[in-house]
């Protein structure tokens, strides 16, 4: 078995983390045929994937996303790829939620 551990930080808060891995579950129903079970906790939250060939969770908490998942015997030949892919997901979602940066406010001419 290959085992694949992703930390992300990120400054979202939980109840906007929250929201994103609702999108991260989601995507991982629809574009890779995972069965995934959301589960709330007051400081965190846990979204328990499955599908055959792999099994996991994605810890969120309120600073942090914790991604851990084992691939069986014939994904593990896959397991950069796959690892790849998550990575890819996870950073694109976090990117899409970073706050943009604040403008400085235009400066007044001398007369």
């Amino acid at each position: 078995m290959a085992d694949i551990h992703i930390e992300r930080e990120h400054t979202l808060g939980l109840a906007a983390a929250r929201k994103l891995a609702w999108q991260w579950a989601e995507q991982a129903e629809n574009e890779f045929d995972m069965s995934c079970t959301y589960e709330e906790g007051k400081k965190a939250d846990d979204v328990q994937f499955t599908r055959s060939g792999v099994s996991g969770c994605l810890h969120v908490t309120e600073n942090r996303f914790v991604l851990d998942a084992k691939l069986g015997f014939l994904l593990g030949a896959f397991k950069e790829r796959i690892e790849s892919e998550i990575v890819k997901n996870l950073d694109t979602l976090l990117a899409a939620k970073k706050p943009a940066a604040k403008k400085a406010p235009a400066k007044k001419k001398a007369t």
